[in-house]
């Protein structure tokens, strides 16, 4: 089974995947002149702008949504992975993917709220929604949705609480069985809740828990602050493979600050969009600019906090593709959450392995969240009419007994299976995204001229020409006139 799935992996993440996400992302970043530079001001206020429905959710609690999906295990163990295969250059590509990606993240959530459904009460959107009703493509729509199903409650929830479970061992010695059950009861009281509860939780959870993270690290940059022009310096000469060291893996360097970026910010994916279909807005385009500075929050934050703590502190190895040694500065600690752990250990002792673990926990519930929301989104598009509740509640015990087994599984497995699933989404996803780029523009060029007559935006499908945005058309001033009254 590994070797099918490693074999996966190579064509999934073989180089034209690489070039084909970062590409995908420079040209979104071309078209759209950059606004991930340009409408940053915008990104900030309009996060906290709007409230919930009935139907939807505010922009902050979407935001807060897409966020504990992207802001998880990606952030500490999957960073101090990226270091340990690509060495530090990788950080500088996880950059680079986070910032030419935070366009992606614009066009594709911006889709999502233009091809919006509403379901049982509930907007409902994603990949699936707008492949189907802008490109017309429904067996590809279905391809996608049932790729995410797997994905979202089979292939990745483990790699979540397999990190947890480790963490939680090393720190507190605790059987990875009894964490697992542990996880599963937690999980199985927020997903049963239903959506509005999964929107709640991740609203407080996620922005106490990052900014917690970035205050520690904070303190770990500052106790070494004197270090900062050569860590500098090391994350530049080795992404270019101008380092001594590290100058014959610049191709490792891409590749794994490519994918590790991809995997923890999830710009272009295909998970930010469901979340964004949620929020209460009246322009798409608004939600698109908040899912992008979303991308921002985890990757030039969160990730930049790990990656800084270890290196910083001097506290990771680096293997070439062969397996062999390059440094080995903390012996014997395998590549992930350790690094962090033993990065914050050697400047506060006592207190990293505990702080890691605890911040994992909460990082990887909440991305587990996330999932569990996305998976049930692909769920509502597959199944309408009888058999939704059944297969809702199905798919609540898959994903728990996913939840369940990859926390005392290998941890290698863990997230060669995660791999997988993220290269199915990313590939069908991207293509789908090229193909609509054209009505997500005009989107954005609609949403800027609004602002520059002073008006509040508001979405008319008609006069853009876009067909098929059937919520915009039939039921949004409806909706509208009931909020107001």
């Amino acid at each position: 089974m590994e070797s099918l799935i490693n074999w996966l992996n190579g064509i999934l993440w073989s180089n034209p995947m690489i070039y084909f996400c970062l590409g995908v992302g420079l040209l979104f970043s071309i078209l759209t002149r950059f606004l991930q530079v340009r409408h940053i001001k915008d990104m900030v206020t309009l996060m906290f702008r709007g409230k919930s429905s009935d139907a939807g959710v505010s922009s902050f609690q979407a935001m807060s949504i897409a966020l504990s999906g992207r802001v998880g295990t990606g952030n500490i163990a999957g960073t101090a992975t990226a270091i340990a295969f690509g060495g530090p250059g990788a950080v500088f590509w996880m950059w680079t993917i986070a910032f030419i990606g935070a366009s992606s993240a614009f066009i594709e959530s911006t889709l999502a709220q233009v091809y919006k459904e509403k379901q049982d009460g509930l907007y409902r959107g994603g990949p699936a929604y707008y492949i189907e009703k802008g490109i017309g493509w429904k067996w590809y729509a279905v391809i996608f949705a049932v790729a995410t199903l797997l994905a979202m409650s089979l292939l990745m929830p483990g790699i979540q609480s397999n990190s947890i479970a480790i963490a939680v061992d090393n720190a507190f010695s605790i059987n990875p069985y009894i964490t697992a059950s542990i996880l599963i009861a937690i999980i199985g009281i927020i997903i049963f809740g239903g959506v509005k509860r999964i929107a709640n939780v991740a609203q407080l959870v996620v922005p106490f828990m990052a900014v917690a993270y970035i205050l520690l690290a904070f303190v770990i940059i500052g106790a070494n602050i004197t270090q900062l022009p050569a860590v500098i310096s090391l994350i530049v000469s080795s992404a270019f493979g101008a380092d001594a060291a590290f100058g014959g893996i610049i191709g490792l360097a891409i590749a794994w600050g490519v994918k590790r970026g991809i995997y923890s910010n999830e710009a272009g994916q295909g998970t930010g969009p469901h979340a964004a279909a949620a929020a209460e807005v009246s322009h798409p385009a608004k939600q698109g600019l908040v899912q992008s500075f979303s991308v921002y929050i985890d990757t030039l934050l969160v990730c930049s906090a790990t990656a800084f703590m270890i290196l910083f502190t001097g506290m990771y190895n680096v293997v070439d593709g062969a397996g062999n040694t390059i440094v080995s500065y903390i012996a014997e600690v395998p590549a992930g959450a350790g690094y962090t752990q033993a990065a914050i250990e050697s400047v506060i002792p006592g207190f990293g392995a505990a702080f890691v673990a605890v911040a994992l926990f909460f990082f990887a519930f909440t991305t587990i969240m996330a999932y569990y929301y996305m998976a049930e989104t692909n769920v509502a598009y597959l199944i309408r009419g009888k058999g939704k509740k059944a297969a809702m509640f199905v798919l609540k015990v898959i994903l728990l007994g996913a939840v369940f087994f990859g926390a005392v599984r290998e941890a290698d497995l863990a997230w060669a299976l995660g791999d997988v699933g993220l290269g199915l989404m990313v590939w069908l996803n991207l293509i789908a995204i090229l193909i609509l780029a054209k009505p997500a523009l005009r989107v954005l060029k609609d949403y800027e001229e609004q602002k520059k007559q002073g008006l509040d935006p508001v979405f008319d499908p008609k006069k853009l020409d876009i067909k098929n945005a059937d919520y915009w058309e039939n039921e949004y001033n409806k909706d509208k006139d009931k909020m107001s009254s």
